[in-house]
């Protein structure tokens, strides 16, 4: 879980493919400095696990379905990427809840300048993704945690991006054409999700046959049983 806040921005040193996975390895020290194998860090808003590091260096892999639905597969050696490790208990939520978990990519529209020195930027929107968006609500654009400014319209959503997100990411250096990950707010997909979830029913055929599937009460469960063993077993 992340928060869309970065931490710092790192510098793609290589990629290098290894069968079906990417190896990409980045500059970062302050990054690099806490990493551990294992740890998930998201790159550009893409949940990825540290699989080395080493001073100012660390390294992640990344499947071919990430390199699908993102933009790590147009990625090259050069590249400024944002960076924020894994939410740890006890941290602040200054952002929103973020999964690291693209739902698509996006191509920039516009760039223009907002009163006091910020920019708004637009970005296209796939029609399904609009339903997960909601006026004054949240996205997570190349990992950076935003709050919609205009719409969301059915094809498109503006953010503003105050002065001091232009200073600590690279969003500021978009223009049209560009194109970047979204991450939709996790608790409106939740929200807005549950009620198309189909759940396989369960039978009675699927159920024991001395406890009925619509009829599921605790006291049929202790009467089953379960709960005694349990007892039983204390000294």
């Amino acid at each position: 879980m992340f928060t869309g806040i970065i931490r710092e921005i790192g510098v793609l040193r290589g990629l290098s493919p290894r069968g079906d996975v990417l190896r990409l390895a980045i500059a970062a020290p302050r990054t690099a400095a806490s990493a551990r194998l294992g740890d998930s860090i998201a790159v550009d808003g893409i949940c990825l696990t540290v699989t080395d590091a080493r001073p100012g260096v660390f390294a992640v892999e990344a499947a071919s379905e990430t390199r699908r639905l993102t933009t790590l597969g147009n990625w090259r050696a050069g590249r400024r990427l944002h960076l924020e490790p894994a939410l740890r208990a006890g941290d602040g939520l200054d952002g929103h809840y973020v999964q690291g978990h693209v739902d698509g990519s996006a191509k920039v529209l516009a760039s223009r300048p907002a009163r006091g020195g910020g920019r708004l930027l637009t970005v296209s929107l796939a029609t399904p993704l609009a339903a997960y968006l909601t006026p004054k609500g949240s996205i997570a654009i190349d990992g950076v945690s935003l709050t919609v400014d205009e719409g969301p319209f059915i094809d498109r959503v503006t953010v503003n991006l105050i002065p001091h997100t232009l200073a600590v990411t690279n969003l500021g250096l978009l223009r049209a054409g560009d194109v970047v990950n979204l991450e939709m707010d996790v608790l409106v997909k939740a929200a807005r999700g549950a009620g198309r979830v189909a759940y396989p029913e369960m039978t009675t055929r699927d159920a024991p046959a001395a406890m009925p599937a619509a009829s599921l009460t605790l006291e049929r469960v202790r009467a089953l049983g379960y709960g005694a063993a349990r007892r039983k077993a204390r000294p």
